[in-house]
């Protein structure tokens, strides 16, 4: 299998990437330029994501509702904020049915006007409110530089548009479901993320508020993993999306939006998976467990097959995603290499002296090689394999964040945190003007990623200019 052999992170972190998308079979690239084919493998992973986060919406009150991918460009031009900042991004339809269009229409790159025009229709009374929507499906974003999942023209996500009485209400809105997407990327993903508020030239466009989670990948530069939005009075403002309050006073609602993408899977890609391949933690991954039964004689094939058939339906009466490998074209060694491309969390090997002894062999996936593996009983292998299942994914957290905090720093003035930024991330004070943070950009190519909401007790100055400074930020490189 040398040819399926990845280049190491450390030689070349972005093709290994590249290579690992494709080999892993997760996505392809599509014929139309920054596009991507979302593989079944890919695509079922993207499904356990969706439906933990579909589970947690509905459990907090939201619907599911579906609008138009085409939005009229008119829309866009009624929030100043919002259209400046997707112009450079949007695909606009000008021919429809072999004839010029009155009006030019936009392919979604976000919903907010659309859903803002059908809000106003909806809301009339205090009595329709709050208004708690989410809809799933793709966006289109005319990229320049694309990566799968990270970055593509077309992209999946559910977004969140959320309307409101009062302020308090929706401000509280945007922050449940920044402590939702924590939870997710903690509990399942296994990503320790950072919450925190954008800074003003972060946020998105049209929102007062931005409120983000900020993972760090392998190669120490930050991702952007999940957004949640308070608009205000803005996007109500520009839609005329008002009700009578309780005293029969006309007043604009209070909106807020949010969102994951499928760009979660390339941070789970970059956060957890090694020069061997994919490694899926395993609540999220598409199959938990592979049997790989091993024999070379035909009196062998029966024995083996008979106890890889049992252990199959005993491990998936416990609720386990497993899979068997039975290929009889293919070596024990090339199924070795192929599961561990795809990242299955793990590999019970089943051969014939493993039956004599009553045994199997357990491969964790988080482990690869002779550390990994260990022999167990057949007696009693469904709580070893799940209480294997819980160890890993619990490694998998444990060593990210053990990665990252490595790898954040506190520079002691300006000039160290230039070189800092270049291999890690730097936590510093910040006096939060435009100045300083351009600066930063343009000297060290590092970001603002957020301000987090834990911060030191004590007040310090700022690491660019010196001046007194209330908070600490994080500075990274980002994709």
């Amino acid at each position: 299998m040398a040819e399926d052999k990845l280049p190491t992170r450390t030689e070349d972190f972005a093709e290994w990437y590249n290579q690992l998308v494709l080999k892993a079979d997760l996505a392809d690239y599509a014929p139309v330029r920054g596009c991507m084919v979302v593989k079944p493998y890919g695509w079922a992973l993207w499904e356990n994501i969706t439906s933990w986060l579909d589970r947690e919406f509905k459990a907090t009150g939201h619907v599911n509702a579906a609008f138009p991918t085409l939005i009229p460009m008119s829309f866009f031009e009624k929030e100043k904020e919002h259209v400046e900042g997707f112009a450079p991004e949007l695909a606009v339809v000008t021919h429809g049915g072999g004839e010029e269009l009155e009006e030019p229409l936009a392919v979604r790159p976000t919903s907010e006007t659309i859903i803002g025009h059908m809000y106003a229709k909806w809301v009339k009374s205090w009595r329709d409110l709050p208004i708690l929507i989410v809809q799933w499906g793709s966006v289109l974003r005319w990229e320049l530089r694309t990566k799968l999942f990270l970055r593509t023209t077309e992209f999946y996500w559910h977004e969140g548009h959320t309307a409101h009485a009062g302020a308090d209400e929706a401000r509280e809105e945007m922050y449940r479901i920044l402590d939702i997407y924590e939870r997710f990327c903690y509990e399942e993903a296994a990503i320790p993320v950072i919450k925190g508020t954008k800074s003003e030239t972060e946020r998105f466009a049209g929102a007062q508020v931005t409120t983000s989670i900020e993972a760090m990948m392998w190669d120490k530069r930050a991702l952007q993993s999940g957004t949640s939005h308070y608009f205000g009075q803005n996007f109500a403002k520009a839609f005329e999306i008002q009700y009578l309050d309780s005293s029969n006073k006309l007043q604009f609602c209070e909106t807020t939006s949010w969102a994951i993408s499928s760009r979660i899977i390339g941070a789970m890609i970059m956060v957890h998976s090694d020069d061997q391949g994919l490694v899926l933690p395993p609540r999220l991954a598409p199959v938990q467990v592979v049997i790989v039964p091993i024999f070379k004689k035909d009196d062998e094939k029966v024995k083996v097959m008979e106890v890889a058939d049992r252990v199959f339906k005993e491990l998936k009466a416990t609720g386990i995603r497993i899979k068997m490998d039975d290929r009889e074209n293919v070596s024990s060694g090339f199924k070795f290499n192929d599961w561990e491309m795809r990242g299955i969390p793990v590999r019970v090997e089943i051969g014939p002296k493993d039956v004599e002894k009553g045994s199997v062999a357990l491969a964790r996936r988080d482990r690869p090689g002779k550390e990994g593996k260990t022999f167990v009983p057949q007696a009693g292998l469904d709580s070893a394999v799940s209480g294997l299942l819980t160890e890993i994914q619990a490694s998998l957290l444990k060593r990210a964040t053990e990665y990252r905090d490595a790898n954040i720093h506190d520079p002691k003035d300006y000039e160290e945190l230039k070189k800092v930024v270049q291999d890690g991330w730097a936590f510093s004070y910040w006096c939060e003007s435009r100045e300083c943070e351009t600066k930063v950009k343009e000297e060290a190519k590092a970001t603002t990623r957020n301000i987090p909401f834990n911060q030191p007790d004590t007040e310090g100055t700022c690491i660019v200019c010196g001046k007194p400074s209330k908070r600490k930020v994080y500075f990274a490189r980002a994709y």
